[in-house]
């Protein structure tokens, strides 16, 4: 059984497939181990456990009976990801030549822990991940 791992439900499925299937493996060595671009699935694993899995929104919210719900609204960032890289610099380029956007460049953050450094970026959904060495 896969440990506790992220799902994210999202509404650009495909492009969301795109970026993941694209950075992953270089970024964290998870592999594409289940679904496709055509949804409404898709899961990444490393060494055989569940590292990030896709889920379309919409139909997760038809499961859930929420579908009347707002899928958008404004707010502050609930939840991210975030993942240890040999490079963050490095790391946070590859993301954006792979359709990630920018929110913080590379910077030394010596206030959240020794020989910190981290960037922010948001997938194709929106979605926040953190980029960081130590």
């Amino acid at each position: 059984m896969d440990a506790l791992y992220p799902r994210l439900l999202v509404g650009r499925f495909t492009e969301c497939f795109g970026f993941y299937d694209a950075v992953l493996p270089e970024l964290t060595g998870a592999t594409l181990a289940r679904g496709g671009a055509a949804g409404p699935y898709a899961s990444w694993d490393v060494e055989g456990e569940g590292a990030l899995a896709l889920f379309d929104r919409a139909a997760m919210a038809a499961a859930a009976g929420t579908a009347d719900l707002p899928a958008e609204a404004l707010a502050q960032d609930r939840a991210m990801l975030a993942g240890r890289v040999a490079d963050v610099d490095a790391g946070y380029e590859f993301c954006l030549r792979h359709g990630a956007r920018a929110v913080a460049a590379p910077a030394d953050r010596p206030e959240w822990g020794p020989n910190l450094r981290n960037a922010l970026v948001r997938d194709p959904d929106g979605n926040l991940l953190e980029l960081q060495s130590y």
